[in-house]
C-alpha cells in the first residue's frame, strides 16, 4: 500500500523526465535516484505509520474479545501514534485491573452465597429460577442443575414469592410457617428484594430458618426464668423448711420452755411473712408476664407529662418543654411507663438533694422524652432490665422492666444512662409519631 501511494508521483517524474531533454545516462541517473527515493519514502511510511495502525487496529481487537493481556511495543516518544499506542496500553492495563476485580469480588460473592446458612433464590421476570446457593438447593434436596430454569410454582416457592396476603412488595420482610423438602415444619423468614440483570427485572428470594433461633431463645429464656424463680423461691422456702424444723423439734421436746408458747408465735410470723412475700413475688410476676397489648389512640404528650410531675409530691418535677406534640399510644400505659421512670429519678435525687426535668423533644419521625435526676448516677447498668432486681429494701424489680416492655410494644425504646456534664442519669424514651 506504502508503494502504490507513490507510484502516481513516480509516473508524472518519468514523463517529466522523457520531455526535458535530457541524455539517457542522465535520464537513467535520476530515474534510478527516484524509484530509490520512493522506496525509501514507501519503508519509511511503512515503519513509521502502517505498522502502528496495524498494532492499534491488533490491540482493539483483543480488546474487543476481552484479552487485556496484549501491549504494543515501540511507541516511539514525540510521536502521534506512540501517543496512540501509549494511551491503548494504559486502557489495556486499566481494564485488566478491572477485569481482575470483578473476577474476585465474584469469586468472593460465590463463597459467600455458597457458604452462608440461609437459602437464596434469584428469580427473572418469568418467575423462572436462575440462581440458587447451596443451602437452596439443601432446602428443595436437589442440585442446581435439576433446580435451574424451573418456576416458582414448581419448585413450591410460589407463596414465598407473592409475598405477605399476596402482596407485590419487592421489599418486603415477613415469617412464614412452611414445610420444605428438606427440612422438618418451620417458622421461616422470607425476604424480597429487585435487581436488574442484563436490563431485565429479577426477584431475589431470601429464605432463614427462625425455628432454630427461636428455640435456643427459648431455652435462654426458661433459663433466666429458671434462675430468677429458684433464687426467689429460695429466699423464702429456705427460711420457712429452717423455721418449721425449729418448731417440730420445739414440740417434740417433753419439757418444753416457759416461753415455748412465744417462740411459737415469733416462728409462725416468719413462716407468714415469708409467704405473703413470695405471694407478692408471684403477684409481680404474673403482673409482669400479663401486660396486654396496647390500645393506641392519639394521646397529648404534654397534658400526659405533666399530669404525671403533678402526681409526684415528694419533689417538684420541673417540665422544661412545651412543644405541642401528639403520639399514638395506650394513655395508660404510657402513663405508667412516665410513672415508672418520674419514682425512680426522684428517688435518686432525695439522696443528694437535687432536682428532676422533664422535657420532650421531636426529631424526624420519633419523639425523645428525656427524665433527667441529680443523684449518684448508675454504678452499675448491667442488670437494670433483669426482672427482679432492685437494689432498693422495698423494690420489687419490676419497675423498669415494664416499662421497657410498654415503650417496645408501641414501636420505641427506653434506655438509662448517666449524664455527662453533671451527676445524676438520664432515661431517654423514644417513641414513633
Amino acid at each position: 500500500m506504502a508503494l502504490a501511494a507513490g507510484l502516481p508521483s513516480m509516473i508524472v517524474a518519468l514523463a517529466l523526465l522523457g520531455t526535458g531533454g535530457y541524455t539517457l545516462k542522465v535520464c537513467l541517473t535520476l530515474m534510478v535516484l527516484l524509484v530509490g527515493c520512493w522506496l525509501g519514502f514507501s519503508f519509511a511510511l511503512q515503519v513509521r505509520v502502517v505498522r502502528p495502525l496495524q498494532t492499534i487496529s491488533n490491540l482493539l481487537a483483543a480488546l474487543g474479545e476481552g484479552d487485556f493481556s496484549i501491549r504494543a511495543r515501540g511507541a516511539a516518544n514525540r510521536d502521534s501514534l506512540g501517543e496512540v499506542m501509549r494511551e491503548v496500553n494504559a486502557l489495556s492495563e486499566t481494564l485488566r485491573q478491572q477485569r481482575i476485580g470483578a473476577l474476585e469480588a465474584t469469586a468472593l460473592l460465590r463463597t459467600v452465597m455458597a457458604e452462608i446458612d440461609v437459602a437464596v433464590f434469584a428469580f427473572d421476570e418469568g418467575e423462572r429460577l436462575r440462581l440458587v446457593n447451596r443451602s437452596g438447593e439443601r432446602l428443595l434436596t436437589q442440585n442446581a442443575e435439576r433446580l435451574v430454569g424451573r418456576t416458582a410454582t414448581q419448585l413450591g416457592l410460589n407463596e414465598c414469592l407473592a409475598g405477605a396476603n399476596g402482596s407485590d412488595d419487592a421489599g418486603a420482610i415477613y415469617t412464614l410457617q412452611k414445610t420444605f423438602p428438606g427440612d422438618a415444619n418451620g417458622r421461616w423468614g422470607v425476604r424480597r428484594g429487585a435487581f436488574r440483570l442484563h436490563g431485565r427485572p429479577h426477584l431475589l428470594l431470601v429464605l432463614a430458618d427462625l425455628s432454630r433461633p427461636l428455640r435456643e431463645e427459648e431455652a435462654r429464656a426458661w433459663q433466666r426464668l429458671v434462675r430468677v424463680l429458684g433464687h426467689e423461691l429460695n429466699n423464702s422456702l429456705a427460711p420457712i423448711k429452717s423455721i418449721a424444723d425449729s418448731l417440730a423439734t420445739l414440740l417434740a421436746r417433753e419439757a418444753r420452755p416457759a416461753d415455748w408458747q412465744d417462740d411459737m408465735q415469733r416462728g409462725l410470723n416468719v413462716v407468714s411473712s415469708r409467704a405473703e412475700s413470695l405471694s407478692r413475688f408471684m403477684e409481680s410476676y404474673a403482673r409482669l408476664a400479663r401486660l396486654p397489648a396496647p390500645r393506641f389512640d392519639a394521646v397529648e404528650l404534654k397534658t400526659l407529662v405533666t399530669r404525671v410531675a403533678r402526681l409526684e409530691t415528694r419533689l417538684t418535677v420541673r417540665v422544661t418543654s412545651d412543644a405541642e406534640t401528639v403520639v399514638r399510644a395506650d394513655a395508660d400505659q404510657l402513663e405508667q411507663l412516665l410513672i415508672n421512670v418520674l419514682r425512680n429519678a426522684v428517688d435518686a435525687s432525695l439522696e443528694t438533694g437535687g432536682t428532676v426535668t422533664a422535657s420532650w423533644a421531636r426529631g424526624g419521625g420519633y419523639v425523645e422524652v428525656l427524665i433527667e435526676d441529680e443523684g449518684f448516677g448508675l454504678a452499675n447498668s448491667a442488670n437494670l432490665f433483669v426482672p427482679f432486681f432492685t437494689t432498693k429494701p422495698d423494690g420489687s424489680g419490676i419497675g423498669l422492666v415494664l416499662s421497657r416492655q410498654i415503650a417496645e410494644a408501641h414501636g420505641g425504646t427506653l434506655t438509662l444512662e448517666n449524664r455527662e456534664m453533671k451527676a445524676g442519669c438520664r432515661a431517654r424514651l423514644r417513641l414513633p409519631v
